[in-house]
């Protein structure tokens, strides 16, 4: 069984950008940042136990940091972005947004 404090520590932020609005409104998808060491499983129950919403599928992709030089190398760090995918019908706000 996996704990709540993990569920809540699970979920970082919501990813916000053009195409992820996007993804909302077509295909009934959000995208959230979450912890590097997060499986599907644990994600699906976090999202299913916190926003009482029914999740259909959920894909991860693990974004590789940038590296940028300027007299300096810099890397930014690792980051895993979760593709969640609703049942038809359920929704998911963060910003509480109304669709029309």
């Amino acid at each position: 069984m996996i704990s709540e404090e993990r569920l809540l520590n699970l979920l970082l932020s919501p990813h916000i950008s053009e195409k992820t609005s996007i993804n909302m409104q077509k295909n009934n998808t959000v995208i959230l940042k979450v912890l590097k060491d997060a499986t599907k499983f644990e994600i699906k129950i976090a999202i299913e136990k916190l926003f009482q919403v029914y999740v259909k599928k959920v894909n991860i992709l693990v974004i590789k940091g940038k590296k940028r030089k300027k007299n300096k190398i810099v890397k930014s760090n690792n980051w895993k972005k979760a593709y969640i995918i609703l049942k038809s019908g359920q929704n998911l706000n963060f910003l509480n947004n109304k669709n029309s």
